[in-house]
């Protein structure tokens, strides 16, 4: 783990110093180093991501689609969500709009006794087993991430901004990026929260998430892959994500047109088993919403899908 860590400081210093620096420099932008260095980081881990997903993941795809292709233009907008978000911009927004509230709070109830704590120091010797303390962290982040998930599909408000994210009828590899910003902004706003109270250290929370965020886009391949009956309980496969985006299957009640749903997990199904939201359906069903048979109009433009979302949630 530190050998990783140290080999990723060691290109993230040079990305930064070669070109990010250069460019704050004649911008007159100098008193933003600090914060800039942190955004290299995670453009440079965006940046391995994108390299699998185009070597790995579309490898995959190519292998045993799940379908044929036939709406590219609706994939390309999934891919401008992608570069949004794996590039780091609309982390960047988050990290100076919102990471100074969250540390504002925690500061604040700090003072007011609550204790700080981190999951390392609950275990004797956890802190010298870095991959056993980066799992750890990733459970619980997971079953943050469960909980979340269930919320944006139980709360009739949450819904209809996560509605956008299950309107793909084309689902690949770059469909997990495809969420309203409001949506992204609850979500993420919850994690830093989550982060700042569990003490992850900074450099295993942009690890914790650059792990997810890789496990989701392969979840959302269009690929014909289970993990059998084995691995397939311990990891979330794209076969069992693609049930979660059936229509009329993975985010209504029975089928009923209500809210509800199955196969909430993002990285370990064994939360949809302990909590009885597992659905083991043999299946590679369509994936959309039911409202749109209907004629429901989702956008088909990056900012017609955001002006859209913000419409539905205000009741028209």
């Amino acid at each position: 783990m530190n050998a990783w860590s140290d080999g990723f400081g060691q290109i993230q210093q040079a990305l930064f110093e070669s070109l990010v620096q250069p460019l704050l420099f004649a911008l007159g932008l100098g008193n933003l180093l600090e914060d800039a260095f942190a955004a290299t980081g995670w453009l440079l881990v965006g940046l391995l991501q994108i390299g699998v997903m185009l070597t790995l993941f579309r490898a995959l795809e190519r292998w045993r689609p799940a379908e044929a292709v036939t709406d590219r233009s609706a994939v390309h907008v999934d891919i401008v969500y992608t570069l949004v978000h794996r590039l780091g911009l609309f982390r960047v927004v988050l990290f100076f709009a919102v990471q100074p509230l969250w540390d504002t709070l925690v500061g604040e109830l700090r003072l007011g006794g609550l204790p700080a704590w981190s999951v390392d120091a609950l275990w004797p010797g956890m802190t010298d087993l870095p991959w056993v303390s980066f799992f750890v962290y990733l459970l619980l982040f997971d079953l943050v991430d469960y909980a979340i998930h269930r919320g944006q599909h139980s709360l009739g408000w949450w819904w209809k901004l996560h509605a956008l994210h299950h309107s793909q009828r084309q689902m690949t590899m770059w469909s997990d990026s495809r969420n309203h910003l409001l949506d992204d902004l609850l979500r993420d706003s919850a994690f830093v929260l989550a982060g700042l109270l569990l003490g992850v250290p900074p450099a295993q929370f942009v690890a914790l998430v650059a792990c997810k965020k890789l496990v989701e886009s392969l979840s959302h391949a269009n690929v014909r892959l289970a993990f059998g009956p084995v691995l397939g309980r311990l990891v979330v496969s794209p076969q069992f994500h693609r049930v979660h985006h059936g229509i009329g299957v993975g985010h209504e009640s029975a089928g009923a047109g209500s809210l509800g749903g199955c196969n909430y997990a993002v990285l370990f199904p064994v939360w949809d088993m302990l909590f009885g939201s597992a659905r083991w359906d043999d299946a590679y069903p369509p994936t959309g919403v039911r409202d749109q048979l209907q004629g429901r109009d989702y956008g088909r433009g990056f900012w017609a899908q955001q002006w859209l979302g913000l419409k539905r949630l205000a009741g028209r």
